[in-house]
């Protein structure tokens, strides 16, 4: 077994008793990147250099006996973290020549713990997209099959981690954004509660509904990359000062008396055959492992999509005006004023998914129809995170699939947005309703696609859903299998 073949935890133990350097790490997985990263596309930019002396800055911690659960751990961020010194693009081009002045606040957490960030990961453009075909920098493909998407918009991130380029790495999930990639990657994917995770130094998207959260290779992993980057930050005005539980200690294996709700709207026409099977298998392996099964109702589901398209693009539309080209950024040349430097720059920097949710939301939030639009669909929303509410008086946590079908071959959706906005349908409520969610293997399709199984926990209950998520990881052997690449 070569050293990327080992989790996160697998190698903080092999660090910790020197049987190996961190920078023998980091050179390794700067190898790895190097060899796959033309197939798969999967960085946007690599970190040779700042990465190695990043490593050597770990193994004066490790020596000193200060090492940290992250210390030397070669980790990759989508890029949409601002990281002081390196570029960041959003894959966008209008932002390709920009270069950060400071670290998000979920970077500097990690820095904090000396992990080595080994680069900046692919992604959809401003993170609007569910099959990384949206990227300035060309598609990220599937570590499975090239021939697939990897998901998005945090197709890199969770494409990385599958083939083995990053121990883990960092996404964000805007409406789907972490767990729908890590389903379509076979690796395991956390979107927390909105404000469990700073969003200081993250580019917006839509800022009621953007949460940063982890992508890697098992629940272990997760639960110790959720503890790196949880809690309240006073730079984030949405962050929530709640305490944050110990989630590795509650990786018990114990379901007895837990109670899991089916929401009987999440498996209707629709859902690809294949993708029920694996969702109601898992079902039936957490009946054996001692909880209980109950039928719920979200009867707000169908409502969710074109709640979310309203108050997403009308959030974007807000959050994109900042692209000028007047303070950083892309600035078109040989324009006559100023009006025509701005529709020259905007023209030129942004693609065409963004384009058009920027006019969706304009549209949305433009006199007239404001009430009509972006005002009842808040009204919706309000219904559908009362929905979870009412579901969690009678249940712990939801199962349900992360998405109708397992990754679909690149090209086959890009001109169909309606088609590729129904990606997210089972994902997009718990952004709506703010909730925490992850996705984690459940198994594959006859051809051999990868398979993910949505769980979705209370508010601020992190801690019960990794051990739900757990306990089902170590009866199974879904999260053994690696991509062949």
């Amino acid at each position: 077994m070569t050293v990327y073949d080992l989790t996160l935890a697998e190698l903080r133990a092999k660090l910790d008793k020197r049987e190996i350097s961190a920078v023998e790490v980091t050179k390794t997985y700067l190898d790895r990147i190097a060899a796959t990263n033309p197939a798969l596309n999967t960085f946007i930019t690599i970190c040779n250099e700042t990465a190695l002396a990043e490593a050597q800055a770990a193994d004066q911690a490790i020596a000193a006996g200060k090492a940290q659960a992250l210390t030397g751990l070669p980790i990759a961020a989508k890029d949409i973290f601002n990281t002081a010194g390196l570029r960041t693009t959003c894959a966008s081009r209008i932002l390709d020549n920009y270069v950060s002045p400071y670290d998000a606040t979920a970077i500097a957490r990690i820095k904090e713990q000396k992990a080595v960030i080994v680069g900046k990961l692919n992604m959809d453009e401003f993170a609007m997209g569910s099959s990384n075909e949206n990227s300035a920098f060309g598609p990220a493909r599937n570590p499975w099959n090239q021939d697939l998407v990897p998901g998005g918009s945090s197709g890199g991130s969770a494409a990385s981690v599958a083939a083995r380029q990053a121990v883990a790495s960092l996404g964000t999930d805007t409406g789907g954004s972490i767990r729908q990639p890590a389903a379509h990657c076979s690796v395991v994917g956390l979107k927390p509660t909105y404000g469990r995770v700073s969003r200081y130094g993250v580019i917006a998207y839509a800022s009621s509904l953007d949460q940063v959260g982890p992508v890697t290779r098992d629940v272990r992993d997760c639960a110790l990359m959720l503890q790196a980057i949880a809690g309240y930050d006073p730079a984030d005005s949405t962050s929530v000062n709640t305490p944050v539980a110990d989630y590795q200690s509650n990786l018990t294996g114990d379901l007895k008396g837990l109670k899991i709700g089916l929401p009987k709207e999440y498996f209707v026409e629709g859902l690809d055959d294949d993708v029920r099977k694996a969702v109601e298998l898992a079902a039936d392996k957490y009946r054996e492992l001692g909880a209980e099964i109950i039928e719920v109702s979200l009867p707000h589901t169908s409502y969710a999509v074109a709640c979310y398209y309203l108050i997403a693009t009308a959030e974007a539309s807000s959050n994109l005006a900042r692209y000028d080209g007047v303070r950083y950024g892309l600035r078109a040349e040989n324009t006559e004023n100023l009006v025509d430097m701005y529709m020259q720059t905007r023209a030129a920097g942004f693609g065409s998914e963004v384009k058009r949710r920027i006019m969706l939301g304009t549209y949305a939030l433009s006199s007239g129809y404001y009430d009509a639009y972006y005002l009842k669909a808040q009204k919706v929303r309000t219904l559908i995170r009362q929905d979870f509410l009412n579901a969690f008086e009678s249940v712990d946590a939801l199962l349900t699939p992360v998405a109708p079908t397992p990754a679909f071959a690149l090209g086959e959706k890009v001109n169909d947005p309606l088609q590729m906005y129904l990606s997210d349908i089972y994902t997009i409520p718990v952004n709506l309703a703010g909730t925490c969610a992850m996705s984690l293997p459940c198994g594959f399709s006859t051809d051999e696609r990868p398979i993910g199984l949505q769980l979705i926990g209370k508010p601020f209950d992190e801690a019960t859903l990794l051990r739900t998520a757990h306990a089902y990881e170590q009866a199974t052997d879904w999260h053994k299998k690696q991509a062949n690449i």
